[in-house]
């Protein structure tokens, strides 16, 4: 996909300051030897936070992941640079203990997951409460925060970028591997965490008070220990003046998550555009939205998925819902300057496919061998 050219440039005084953009990265650690998931998390977040930050850096419950937590940003640049020195510092506190940093969504290699459960009272609570379902959380997302100051305006939003989630999730895919296997699926990571019970596409919501009581049902049921833990693949967030798009998997590289937190932003500026002008969302089947998410993981940019961005639905090439989802946005992005950097990543997910397309390639260039997977992955320590 080539940007469309952006018109006349406009004066910076008719140029709003653009939406706050943050990202959330997970990652596995790996043994540098044998490329293994590996459990020295509490050690390697302690490093990393001297690096760069206690904010920015954090356990999750399984003790072979790191989470990097980003600045609030507003640019590209900025955004691009923020994740740069996120990956990179701590990619030099898991050399430190003889690990490797991976963006990939599940482990190539070695079984990531619980047990041992971080040692925090949450993580504790949680093994008990869920058991073996627990076991197998050791998967990597990436999650974009957009700033949407008004909470009515955010929970509206939902309802116009929940129907771009499977294509999201299709573009985003990188997690074919896992455990040693290849799963058949682009994004394995989505089938493991769809297992929970408040894991998945939101319903539609009609209003912020629509939203409290939904999810308070839910805690009340016991399929969420907090609001913090309904785990849709878009949510306002329950901590911040956001919306937040957890649908993707980890992204290979610095380039592919800046691209994607921008296209992310624009379409919840669209979204947010959309409520404003009392323009109706769509109100696509929950169970369909669930269908398309789960084919969009299994074959990723392959084949076909339900328009669910639209009332009818209709089945429709993933390279054809690209060019819509570009049309919806480029507006936005070029509003900040941010098309190019969006335009040649979408670009090169329709020439070569999403991260588990790449992976499946070095896997094939190497005989199989999955820890050159691993070593194309890792990110270089600075």
């Amino acid at each position: 996909m080539t940007p469309v050219p952006a018109g006349t440039p406009a004066s910076p005084a008719e140029v709003t300051a653009p939406p706050t953009v943050g990202v959330e990265e997970e990652f596995v650690l790996a043994a540098r030897h044998s490329r293994a998931a590996v459990h020295r998390a509490p050690a390697v977040v302690g490093a990393a936070r001297v690096r760069l930050g206690a904010p920015h850096v954090t356990v999750e419950v399984s003790q072979a992941q790191v989470e990097t937590v980003s600045a609030v940003c507003r640019t590209a640049e900025g955004l691009a640079a923020e994740i740069v020195r996120l990956r990179s510092g701590a990619a030099a506190a898991a050399a430190e203990y003889d690990c490797l940093l991976v963006p990939t969504g599940t482990a190539v290699l070695g079984r990531p997951g619980p047990p041992p459960v971080v040692d925090k009272a949450r993580y504790r609570a949680f093994a008990r409460r869920f058991g073996p379902l627990a076991h197998d959380q050791g998967v990597n997302a990436c999650h974009v925060h957009v700033g949407v100051a008004d909470r009515e305006e955010a929970v509206r939003s939902i309802n116009h970028v929940r129907g771009w989630m499977p294509l999201l999730l299709a573009v985003t895919g990188n997690s074919p591997f896992s455990d040693g296997t290849d799963t058949g699926y682009a994004s394995w990571r989505s089938v493991v965490w769809g297992r929970w019970p408040v894991a998945g596409p939101p319903p539609y919501l009609h209003s912020a008070a629509h939203y409290e009581r939904v999810v308070g049902h839910l805690v009340a049921s016991g399929a969420a220990m907090d609001p913090a833990m309904v785990y849709w693949h878009v949510r306002p967030s329950p901590h911040l003046p956001t919306v937040e798009v957890r649908v993707a998997d980890v992204l290979p590289d610095p380039a592919a998550t800046t691209a994607y937190a921008l296209l992310v932003r624009a379409l919840v500026g669209c979204a947010v555009d959309a409520v404003r002008a009392g323009e109706p969302a769509p109100a696509v089947p929950d169970l369909l939205l669930r269908a398309a998410c789960w084919q969009a993981a299994r074959h990723g940019t392959h084949g076909t998925l339900p328009a669910t961005h639209t009332h009818d639905c209709a089945p429709t090439s993933v390279g054809r819902l690209v060019e819509e989802l570009w049309k919806r946005v480029e507006p936005h992005l070029s509003r900040y300057g941010d098309d190019r950097w969006v335009g040649d990543w979408l670009s090169e997910v329709q020439r070569q496919g999403p991260g588990s397309a790449r992976q499946r390639r070095v896997a094939d260039q190497h005989g199989g061998r999955l820890q050159a997977v691993v070593d194309e992955l890792a990110v270089e320590p600075r």
